[in-house]
């Protein structure tokens, strides 16, 4: 599965660590990117916008949920009807299908049809397809006898699945999923390239393999974009609130289409709409699936002119009206089809989490996790944390995986931060105890001062490393993202003697405040005090040179 690129771009204020032993560095010689993992590329190596694929976190529902979501597809379960069916052999023909005189009995069995009278031609084209699903499932086996007849013969998976056993049910669903998959695929790269295909017939041998060669180029774009349309669904159903996981099939080629920040021009609005007409079809099809739930594009805002030609809706919805937007189609990625997409990603080697995957762990696992992971929503791995946990206990144990003034020091310091205040006034026990600390008073006698406590105020010196600290630790968390710093930047009880302040700042002994200085110098909007600000992180950058 084709992973979407993300980019993690260098916003750090120095190249690349100094000249000196290991042990000797200090988290301000490091560029921000080589901390988290994304630095030491040589000129002529790939490009970031290829390397950084960041996949969210998703909440599923239990095994036994998705279980039972997979046993209830129709086309699943008539498979594996048909395949009990089948005991303890049917007869089928040389190609493995049912014969003439089973389809119409297989159509009612699977309730495609009445239990008397006509059956429907299409009622019977779906119990084959259901059929062809089993056998492409190996839920039965096909064999001759030594008559010379051929036969199928159902398989223990058959009885498994149909006992609700998950670990074989959900393998079932999932390769079924694939084959629809790749179906899909191949039906949307014939349709498009049907007419070259056929008049490669014309041109004789060397015809013919230029037509196969284009079928498998339009193949594999079309299984591009059905994956990339695919893990946005599953980026946008993470992080939606629930209810809300509907996405019109418009918005969801728009993103495919629209570069980020962009407003789509009128070329941009014919490659989205191409782009609708062929997910259409495919997401059509895994909706038979329960990947998707799906509503087709209304037939009727379809020009049909010329009917060989590719469709394209002749209207432009009004985005005020919901029933407008969807009849130009809805989709949605349904919990199953939400494991599928994570089990395809991760059979592919991409880290897709699970949101509480760091909550299993001890406090200091769970705030080192947060801090070196890109891919997760702390807030939520935090809140199922402590939920498992009594809160004053689970409060001291934050606090003290939060110490430490290594290079994840400042962001551990700022998620215990949000830990307690989700805890509320249940960490005031904890917090209590350390008012005093160097690294964790700051933090507590604010809380607790925020919570109506009788407590002093934090010292000169301890409010100014708290500063420091948490512009540190934004600075690591959003690898130096000016748009979400700068507000951080702006508040800097900075006085009218900015030379006066920055003359305190650049003394905090604080493994960070090199960067953080040369960060308000570059984003402070008053020039004098972003002059005042690199001064001192100069000063502060021989300082510690000295040291």
């Amino acid at each position: 599965m084709a992973g979407r690129r993300r980019t993690t771009p260098d916003h750090s204020a120095q190249s690349g660590p100094q000249a000196a032993p290991a042990g000797s560095l200090l988290p301000a010689d490091y560029d921000l990117a080589e901390l988290y993992g994304a630095g030491g590329r040589d000129e002529d190596d790939e490009d970031l916008d290829d390397t950084a694929v960041l996949v969210p976190p998703i909440e599923l529902p239990s095994e036994q949920e998705l279980t039972a979501a997979a046993l209830a597809v129709p086309l699943l379960a008539h498979a594996l009807k048909l395949a009990r069916w089948s005991a303890p052999h049917r007869v089928v023909d040389e190609f493995g299908d049912l014969v003439e005189a089973d389809r119409e009995p297989a159509a009612r069995l699977v309730g495609l049809a009445p239990e008397e009278g006509d059956v429907p031609e299409e009622a019977v084209v779906e119990a084959m397809r259901a059929w062809s699903l089993a056998c492409d499932l190996d839920l039965v086996e096909l064999g001759t006898t030594r008559a010379g007849e051929h036969v199928a013969v159902p398989m223990e998976e058959a009885a498994d699945a149909e006992g609700g056993d998950p670990a074989v049910v959900l393998d079932l669903w999932l390769t079924a999923a694939g084959i629809v998959r790749e179906l899909a695929v191949e039906a949307d790269s014939l349709d498009l390239d049907g007419e070259s295909a056929e008049g490669a017939d014309e041109d004789g041998e060397d015809g013919d393999e230029r037509g196969l060669a284009e079928v498998e180029e339009a193949g594999e774009a079309a299984a591009e974009i059905l994956d990339e349309a695919l893990q946005v669904l599953y980026e946008l159903t993470a992080f939606a609130e629930p209810g809300d996981e509907t996405v019109p099939l418009g918005v969801l080629a728009a993103l495919l289409v629209v570069p980020d920040g962009e407003e789509p021009d009128e070329a941009m609005l014919g490659e989205i709409t191409d782009l609708m007409v062929m997910l259409d079809p495919m997401l059509a099809d895994l909706a038979e699936l329960g990947v998707v739930e799906h509503r087709p594009i209304d037939p009727d805002l379809f020009e049909e002119e010329d009917a060989e030609d590719a469709a394209a809706p002749v209207a432009v919805p009004d985005p005020g009206s919901e029933e407008d937007t969807g009849r130009f189609g809805l989709v949605r990625l349904t919990p199953l089809g939400q494991y599928g997409v994570r089990e395809w990603l991760l059979a592919d080697g991409y880290d897709a989490p699970l949101i509480g995957d760091l909550a299993r762990g001890d406090a200091a696992a769970l705030l080192s996790g947060l801090a070196e992971s890109a891919n997760v929503i702390p807030d939520r791995e935090i809140t199922v944390w402590l939920a498992l946990r009594e809160p004053a206990d689970a409060a001291r144990d934050l606090l003290d995986a939060a110490r430490g003034r290594d290079a994840y020091g400042p962001v551990r310091r700022m998620h215990c931060e949000l830990g307690l205040s989700l805890l509320g006034a249940a960490a005031d026990p904890a917090l209590t105890e350390v008012v005093d600390d160097p690294e964790l008073g700051g933090l507590a006698r604010e809380t607790l001062r925020g919570h109506g406590a009788d407590v002093a105020a934090p010292e000169r010196p301890v409010a100014l490393w708290r500063t420091v600290d948490g512009i540190a630790a934004v600075l690591l968390a959003t690898r130096g993202d000016a748009a979400q710093l700068r507000p951080l930047v702006a508040e800097l009880p900075v006085t009218d003697n900015p030379a006066s302040y920055f003359g305190e700042l650049w003394r905090v002994p604080h493994p960070f405040t090199v960067q953080v200085l040369e960060t308000v110098g570059e984003l402070h909007l008053d020039r004098q005090v972003a002059k005042e600000a690199r001064k001192a992180a100069f000063k502060a950058r021989s300082q510690q040179g000295q040291g």
